[in-house]
């Protein structure tokens, strides 16, 4: 057994005890926040249309929203500085359902928007967001990792938002052992999803060049948060295992995998007599984690030397910290600042992703119910492997018109979240 597998074996076995200890808490119960009574149906969503004013460049296909990571670091990649954009990607719809069974309730989700990425990128089409059930103590389908927290998102109206957040929407099964007012414990497994770079060592052996993440198990989550009058904190952690192979290789070599693993700690804390302010923010830190992060870094590149090569998960910090301020029940505004920071192995190109930093102030205007338009100034910033750098500033201006059949039929329903 290689130190990566023990290491992988390690770590899941820290939640598995994680787990036990904290359901063998006495006195936690278990209650799923939704009404258990009527059934309520809910059709939501919002029509968004976006302009954006770009002062200098990033990859054509993410000009509608600001990922670090896609800005370029030589001179002129995408063509001259200066690009206009408009668009509707935003835009999205979504059906709640909640109906009684004969033991417990049911809930459903399933939302999509038409931001095209993978690809798709570039292109207004439709994007599954969340697409899961829920019964007892279940959950099973596609929404928010449990390693991540959404709640820190600030109220800006960029689509990518923060890049040093963990931020995925994973298909996983999940058990909920607490979830209450207060308290939430939960694990799940999840979809693997591995980024491999195969960096200078193509230079040695082109065939190189085929080497992929292969996922020969599911990653392994966990999730606490505790919920006060003055905000929250929550702490959350994964377990992995990153593989790679050499498809049409004999043997499918070079192959291997390396444990990941990461924690990630969040919070928000309330302000003012209304408590309505607040700050939101955000530590995480692993290894073998970029997969879940909200932009940039590779899960697994080669360390060591060009004679001795060795597979390593590579080492990431992320941050990211924000002030949402309501001026008046009309106006409101959110600034912060964002980062992501990887710690490249000996093996990887110049041009790899290195580190990548993410600000943005706006303010935001709500004329009458279910509308909502305002401004947003953000800058990024993206260094590579050898040093080499890029930034990028840009404007954004967004009209937001929100609907909910709530609003027609005067039911409540659980809410539709982000």
């Amino acid at each position: 057994m290689g130190n990566g597998t023990r290491r992988w074996f390690s770590a899941a076995g820290t939640f598995v005890v994680m787990a036990a200890l904290l359901a063998a808490f006495p006195g936690t119960g278990t209650a799923l926040a939704q009404d258990t009574d009527t059934p309520h149906v809910e059709v939501y969503g919002f029509v968004q249309a976006d302009y954006i004013q770009d002062f200098k460049r990033v990859d054509p296909a993410w000009n509608d929203t600001l990922r670090p990571s896609k800005i370029p670091t030589t001179d002129d990649l995408f063509g001259e500085d200066g690009q206009a954009s408009l668009s509707a990607k935003q835009s999205r719809l979504g059906v709640l359902m909640n109906f009684p069974t004969s033991n417990h309730p049911v809930y459903t989700k399933f939302e999509f928007d038409m931001f095209g990425v993978g690809v798709d990128a570039g292109q207004t089409t439709i994007r599954l967001r969340h697409a899961y059930g829920e019964w007892n103590h279940w959950l099973a389908g596609q929404t928010n990792t449990l390693f991540m927290d959404a709640s820190i998102f600030p109220n800006v109206i960029d689509y990518w938002g923060p890049n040093g957040m963990v931020f995925i929407r994973n298909p996983q099964i999940r058990y909920s052992f607490i979830q209450n007012e207060h308290h939430s414990f939960a694990i799940a497994i999840e979809r693997p999803s591995n980024d491999v770079d195969a960096g200078t060592l193509r230079e040695l052996d082109p065939a190189l060049g085929a080497v992929t993440g292969t996922q020969k198990i599911p990653d392994f989550t966990a999730q606490f948060r505790d919920v006060e009058g003055w905000g929250h904190w929550q702490v959350a952690g994964v377990a992995r295992k990153v593989a790679f192979e050499t498809p049409g290789a004999p043997d499918a070599e070079p192959n291997g995998s390396e444990a990941g693993y990461g924690v990630d700690l969040t919070g928000s804390l309330k302000l003012g007599k209304a408590k309505k302010n607040s700050i939101v923010a955000g530590v995480v830190w692993g290894k073998g984690i970029a997969s879940y992060m909200n932009d940039g870094g590779v899960d697994m590149a080669p360390d060591g030397t060009l004679a001795d090569p060795e597979a390593a998960t590579v080492p990431l910090l992320g941050v990211s910290a924000y002030y949402n301020h309501y001026w008046s029940d009309r106006f409101s505004s959110a600034f912060g600042y964002s980062f992501v920071d990887v710690d490249n192995q000996a093996l990887q190109a110049g041009d790899a992703f290195d580190k990548a930093e993410y600000a943005s102030a706006n303010l935001l205007y709500y004329p009458t119910k279910n509308v909502m338009c305002g401004g947003e100034a953000l800058w990024g910033t993206r260094t590579d492997n050898d040093g080499d750098d890029g930034d990028d500033i840009r404007v954004q201006f967004s009209f937001h018109y929100s609907f909910s059949t709530k609003d027609v039929f005067k039911k409540n329903t659980r809410e539709s979240g982000t």
